[in-house]
């Protein structure tokens, strides 16, 4: 059931921000739906970073046999986790919440400075591109956070208990 929603999510979130490039370019009359599923998707994308969590950041890592230690433990009675693996992965959990808190914060005031550049009329090459680097670099951060995350949980669990993770969060191999 939770693969399905995440890849709801990703689904959603993808067809939105296509939705509205659609909309945006001209096509499909006034935009308002596109611009409205984009929204909505960067608003859940704001309450889910702000929460620490990655909000896909570390896809690569989770659909290729790295799990994630939020989901291991969503998994744990499947997983037939041990309580010294389950006390590992709750370390693990709140580590990177630890520490991505604060850079997700950074990253969600980096995102809104760039849309105030915008909105605020003070849009210019240089600001703009200072702007986006800053975004790409804290977004990288965040990434990094549940990236290395993933790769110290797939280190507690045995091969059984990754295969039955990757079975239960994107299907068979």
């Amino acid at each position: 059931m939770r693969r399905a929603s995440v890849t709801a999510a990703v689904v959603t979130a993808f067809a939105a921000l296509a939705a509205a490039a659609w909309a945006q370019h001209g096509h499909g009359g006034t935009g308002a739906p596109g611009h409205q599923a984009a929204q909505a998707c960067l608003t859940e994308f704001e309450q889910v970073v702000g929460e620490g969590r990655g909000f896909g950041l570390a896809f690569a890592a989770d659909q290729n046999g790295y799990p994630g230690p939020m989901h291991v433990l969503e998994l744990k009675d499947r997983l037939g986790l041990t309580p010294a693996q389950e006390a590992r992965a709750q370390a693990l959990m709140h580590a990177m919440f630890t520490e991505s808190r604060p850079k997700s914060a950074a990253l969600l005031e980096a995102e809104a400075k760039l849309r105030r550049l915008f909105a605020g009329g003070a849009a210019d090459e240089a600001a703009v591109r200072a702007a986006a680097r800053e975004v790409e670099r804290l977004r990288g951060e965040v990434r990094l956070v549940h990236l290395l995350a993933h790769l110290k949980t797939r280190d507690l669990l045995t091969e059984d208990q990754r295969r039955i993770y990757h079975e239960a969060r994107w299907g068979a191999r």
